[in-house]
């Protein structure tokens, strides 16, 4: 099956709950996941699906696990046109950088030829406060999708 790549970006360590979910249930499809908290570019395999998974904290900005993550993106002008990526977004749509700061990545991630393998998520804690739930239904919509070349 597909190598999934589960790059998680938390601040109070809910959006970690969330990657752990996701990570089960593709787990249980037969896919090899790894979950980086702190992920480094130098060890992500471009050739597997990335799942970014990631809370937006502050005015925009992206937990401070995964910012350096974002800041060796901006540094590098590798050719990730072999990379297929898919976000999972949380936040809270009472501040007006709601969801911001992950599009950060994948703004970056497209510069860099990455090619966005289904529409992201976007989940509101104000509406679903049980972010896991809203991120598994996301998943069982595409999940069957991925194959061992993504």
């Amino acid at each position: 099956m597909a190598k999934i790549e589960i790059l998680v970006g938390t601040t109070q360590g809910g959006t970690e709950y969330v990657a752990d979910d996701m990570a089960a249930e593709l787990d249980k499809l037969g896919h090899e996941t790894q979950i980086h908290l702190t992920p480094n570019l130098s060890e992500l395999d471009p050739k597997s699906l990335w799942m970014i998974v990631s809370s937006t904290h502050g005015a925009g900005d992206l937990p401070d696990n995964i910012a350096p993550f974002y800041q060796q993106l901006i540094a590098t002008n590798d050719d990730l046109t072999e990379l297929k990526y898919a976000l999972c977004a949380i936040g809270d749509s009472s501040y007006d950088t709601f969801c911001q700061g992950p599009e950060k990545i994948i703004s970056r991630l497209d510069q860099l030829g990455a090619i966005s393998f289904v529409n992201k998520i976007q989940i509101d804690v104000q509406m679903d406060p049980v972010p896991e739930d809203a991120a598994l239904a996301w998943l069982a919509q595409w999940q069957s999708s991925i194959t061992p070349t993504n």
